[in-house]
């Protein structure tokens, strides 16, 4: 998933930066002070588990919460994308310097489209939450093979997002989980209303129905 320096040309690479740099600043403007802890956190979470690697059909795979990232962060989800994967190539060599940009717009798509996903409020909270964790995976995955096949390294590379998928039904399973968690302990993180509000206007309609 984390692309190195040297594999995909110069020119995609700073194209690439350059694209990034515009998206961290247009998605990370005007944040309000009570946003930075949640993203500080979000980040240290997506720093940690993408170091956490299991061997799995001859390659290794981890976990990217980008979509829980998606949920809890909405857009700001792409600058902190974005910084993790810049300290994550400077400190352990995870990813290249260069292709920092094109790890960012990989994973950061794979966060917004959760994001998307998230408000499509008809779906039950744990379907949402499952397609959440699954595309944001998938969608990077994917991504990433289409720069791979048209930077000339041919077909086969489609055939390791059949590992991804494996990857991102875990992330799927652990995301439902994350935000059942989140909903208990706090639903506003989830931009539900507070558990106490939800509590009391179950209780009118209880009276209402009693009443009729």
């Amino acid at each position: 998933m984390h692309i190195a320096d040297g594999i995909l040309s110069l020119e995609v690479c700073l194209a690439a930066d350059a694209t990034a740099v515009v998206g961290v600043y247009l998605l990370g403007r005007r944040i309000r002070s009570e946003e930075v802890p949640r993203m500080g956190l979000m980040a240290a979470a997506l720093f940690t588990a993408s170091l956490l690697h299991l061997p799995v059909a001859g390659t290794s795979i981890h976990l990217g919460l980008m979509g829980l990232a998606g949920i809890l962060l909405g857009r700001r989800s792409f600058p902190v994308i974005c910084a993790t994967l810049l300290f994550q190539s400077l400190l352990f060599q995870h990813g290249g310097l260069v292709a920092v940009g094109v790890n960012t717009i990989n994973m950061g798509a794979g966060a917004l489209l959760a994001w998307f996903i998230w408000q499509v409020r008809p779906l039950p909270l744990p379907v949402r939450a499952f397609l959440c964790g699954l595309t944001g995976i998938l969608l990077p995955a994917l991504l990433m093979a289409l720069e791979f096949h048209f930077s000339g390294y041919g077909r086969s590379i489609f055939y390791l997002l059949y590992v991804y998928l494996l990857t991102g039904t875990m992330e799927g399973v652990l995301t439902t989980v994350a935000v059942s968690f989140f909903k208990r302990a706090n639903p506003v993180m989830l931009g539900l209303p507070p558990a106490a509000l939800t509590s009391a206007h179950q209780g009118k309609e209880d009276q209402a129905s009693s009443h009729g």
